[in-house]
C-alpha cells in the first residue's frame, strides 16, 4: 500500500458558490485519509467578459433553486454577495499562486471564498486580498509583485490553458488520479475514487 498522499486537483473559481460547497464535500470525503489537495484556477468570466450582477434575475433564481438547498444540506453558511458586478478573479488567483509557494494555498482558497460568500467582501479589491494574506501570516506586499510579474501572469495563463486542454468547462471539477468529476460529487463517490487510487 502506497504511503504517498493521494493528490486531488480541484479547479475552482472564487465567485462560484458550488466551489465553497464542494470544499465541504471534499473535507468529509477525505476524512481519515492521506490526501493532498491542490486548488487550480479556472476563470468562468475572464476580463473583458461581463461578470454577473446579483440584482439581475439569473443569480437569485439559481441560488434559490440550487445553492441554498445544497448549503442547507451540508450545513455551510453562505449568502449571495451583493457586490455588483461580481469581481474578476485573475488578481485573486495570482494571490493564490503566491500563497501556494508559501505552502498556504488551501488556507488562502478557503479564506477568499469565505470572504466573498460569508462576509460579502469584494475579492477583486487589492486591500481585501492583502488582508487575507496578512491574516495567513503572509506578506501582503507580495500581491503587487505577483500581479505585476510577467512570470506569474504567464504561469496563470498556462494553468488556464491546461484546464482548457483537459476539457474543463465548469467548476468545481476534480481529478483524482485518472478519475474525473465535473460538478460537485457525492461524498461517497469522491471517497471511493480516493480509495481506488491507494
Amino acid at each position: 500500500m502506497s504511503t504517498t498522499p493521494i493528490k486531488i486537483q480541484v479547479w475552482t473559481d472564487f465567485v462560484c458558490p458550488f466551489c465553497l460547497l464542494g470544499e465541504a464535500i471534499i473535507e468529509k470525503a477525505i476524512e481519515g485519509l492521506e490526501v493532498e489537495i491542490e486548488w487550480m484556477p479556472f476563470e468562468l468570466r475572464p476580463y473583458p467578459t461581463p461578470t454577473l450582477k446579483p440584482e439581475d434575475e439569473y443569480l437569485p433564481r439559481v441560488w434559490k433553486a440550487s445553492v441554498y438547498p445544497m448549503a442547507e444540506r451540508l450545513g455551510v453558511p453562505i449568502q449571495l454577495p451583493t457586490v455588483s458586478p461580481q469581481p474578476y478573479t485573475r488578481k485573486a488567483f495570482l494571490g493564490l499562486q503566491y500563497a501556494k509557494q508559501q505552502g498556504k494555498g488551501n488556507e488562502y482558497t478557503t479564506a477568499v471564498m469565505k470572504a466573498f460568500f460569508q462576509q460579502n467582501l469584494n475579492i477583486g479589491e487589492d486591500q481585501v486580498l492583502k488582508n487575507i494574506l496578512a491574516n495567513l501570516g503572509l506578506n501582503p506586499a507580495e500581491l503587487d509583485e505577483f500581479v505585476n510579474s510577467p512570470l506569474a501572469n504567464a504561469q496563470h495563463d498556462a494553468d488556464l490553458h491546461y484546464a482548457k486542454q483537459l476539457g474543463i468547462q465548469a467548476v468545481p471539477s476534480l481529478a483524482v488520479g485518472e478519475q474525473f468529476f465535473s460538478g460537485v460529487p457525492s461524498v461517497q463517490a469522491l471517497r471511493d475514487a480516493v480509495q481506488r487510487e491507494r
